[in-house]
């Protein structure tokens, strides 16, 4: 499907048609990777990253550890 690169404030934009939003399960206001790859753009879904919570704890040290909070 041909479309228009658009300016968009200070951007460039292009429409995405619906029916290429529901093919790719995309809904509005959803995340997506852009970037380039040999001269063309890829646009992708942005994966969701799952933290561990167990790994995460491990990252603190005596160097990094705030102060508690109320």
């Amino acid at each position: 499907m041909r479309t228009v690169v658009k300016k968009w404030g200070n951007s460039a934009s292009v429409r995405i048609p619906a029916a290429i939003m529901e093919a790719a399960h995309l809904d509005l206001d959803d995340a997506v990777d852009v970037r380039e790859e040999s001269g063309r753009i890829v646009i992708e879904p942005a994966q969701r990253k799952e933290y561990d919570l167990t790994e995460l704890v491990k990252g603190i040290t005596r160097e990094n550890l705030h102060d508690e909070a109320d």
